[in-house]
């Protein structure tokens, strides 16, 4: 029986690559893990096993280590784009490349309040301790057009934020049947895990483009502002009230969607030893992590169309 080939891609993934920019004594870090993933007029390298149209993936390796350098790393929107534009533009046979980018932070490490330092150093300003709060997340596409016109497509998102409420969230009215247990809740914890994912209306050279690390912080502003400032009566509620805080106050971003796992806490029964445990009183609760709750949600500017994909563990 006949095959065709599919749609393909290849590249280097992971690469670790970790930019040191000093300023004098004060040194700045740039930490990300970048994948690198090409396509294009790529049929015979598959049906035949020709090389002369396929880019080495060690070669994609180097480049994004030579870019950081050549280029530095403003952000990991801008250094992606650099990295993509180069791929497509220096190369006929690839017609597309897509960059995702995990960023991680590093925050200065203060020196002691008894101003104690080693031998010859005024003031320490290269010390880090790794955050431990979310990873940021880019992903940029960048295509060469049909019509001769190539387009950028940028992703900017985060995972791993966790937050929660610990009151003004209740669950109450839903459907029961006779498999239903879970008793209504007027005073519960609210609590996830999240994922997200923006889409940016900058798509070329010609637009002006956003400023990468502004728009990136605010937008994980009005994401908690929003979990903060909604009395919530589902976690669907509160996704779509965090989603359009973004859309209304970021003229740059015309789509979010959001992947939460619902960090269930129940309250202990505590009643076989004679103790009441009610939310109104500081209740205790038993913290379980599976099966949970996943409630995703896309928030789109109205007029557009959603683009970033639904299953977004596989983009």
């Amino acid at each position: 029986m006949p095959t065709i080939l599919g749609q393909n891609q290849y590249g280097k993934a992971e690469n670790r690559v970790v930019k040191i920019t000093r300023d004098g004594d004060t040194h700045h870090i740039k930490d990300l893990n970048v994948s690198v993933a090409l396509s294009g007029d790529l049929d015979d390298v598959h049906y035949n096993g020709s090389n002369a149209n396929c880019l080495p993936t060690d070669t994609t390796k180097n480049t994004c280590f030579a870019f950081a350098k050549e280029h530095g790393i403003e952000s990991a929107e801008q250094y992606g784009i650099h990295l993509a534009r180069h791929f497509v533009d220096s190369q006929p046979s690839i017609h597309r490349a897509r960059i995702r980018i995990e960023e991680y932070a590093w925050e200065r490490i203060a020196g002691s309040d008894g101003n104690s330092r080693f031998i010859g150093a005024d003031e320490v300003k290269h010390s880090f301790v790794r955050k431990g709060q979310e990873t940021r997340l880019a992903q940029i596409t960048y295509s060469a057009g049909g019509d001769g016109e190539a387009k950028f497509e940028v992703l900017s998102g985060l995972k791993d934020l966790t937050v929660m409420n610990s009151t003004n969230s209740e669950f109450w009215g839903y459907i029961k049947d006779k498999y239903t247990t879970l008793q209504e809740d007027y005073d519960r914890i609210l609590a996830t895990s999240l994922s997200t994912w923006w889409r940016h209306n900058w798509t070329s050279d010609g637009q002006r483009m956003p400023q990468w690390e502004k728009s990136y912080e605010q937008a994980r502003k009005h994401i908690l502002q929003a979990f903060v400032e909604t009395y919530s009566l589902s976690l669907q509620q509160t996704l779509y009230q965090m989603g359009s805080r973004v859309i209304n106050s970021r003229s740059e971003i015309d789509e979010i969607r959001f992947s939460a796992p619902n960090k269930h806490h129940f309250r202990q029964d505590l009643s076989a030893f004679g103790l009441e445990n009610e939310a109104k009183d500081g209740a205790v609760y038993y913290a379980a992590d599976r099966p949970y709750g996943l409630i995703e949600a896309t928030i789109l500017r109205d007029g557009c169309e959603p683009h970033i994909p639904v299953d977004m563990t596989n983009l």
